[in-house]
């Protein structure tokens, strides 16, 4: 006999109201968003999401590779929902406006070092910070 609720397997999260709509917010918010940021719109929009339950859905989808995360000079973790493709972030500094960019040329250096220093398997992460377009009029 069972008590109504289902377990997932362990290691496994289960797909709950409250996951949903973390997701789908961050998805929504298009740029890079703080925990308290993303846990702030859930809450304007009635959404009653507990912050601990935001902090673990994005550290759920960061660890499987569905958000990117990015530290900011502040010490504070940002989130953001990008394409599945490998790629780098080109920051605004002002207004956190954020291009997905590539980088054939630091693709290639990467490797090559790896290689020289006999490292295999790797991986890297590169963000580019500037003053955007709009920020600097």
């Amino acid at each position: 006999m069972t008590d109504g609720h289902e377990s997932a397997p362990t290691g496994v999260r289960r797909t709950t109201r409250q996951r949903t709509a973390v997701s789908s917010a961050l998805a929504e918010a298009g740029g890079f968003l703080s925990a308290r940021d993303l846990h702030d719109r859930l809450a304007a929009q009635g959404e009653r999401v507990g912050i601990a339950t935001v902090y673990r859905t994005l550290a759920s989808l960061a660890s499987t590779g569905e958000v990117d995360v990015l530290l900011r000079d502040d010490g504070e973790s940002v989130y953001r929902r990008c394409s599945s493709a490998h790629h780098h972030h080109l920051v605004c500094r002002e207004c956190g406006r954020t291009e997905e960019v590539t980088g054939p040329t630091v693709e290639a250096w990467a490797t090559a070092e790896a290689e020289r220093h006999g490292f295999r398997d790797v991986r890297h992460t590169v963000e580019i910070t500037g003053i955007c377009a709009t920020c600097t009029l």
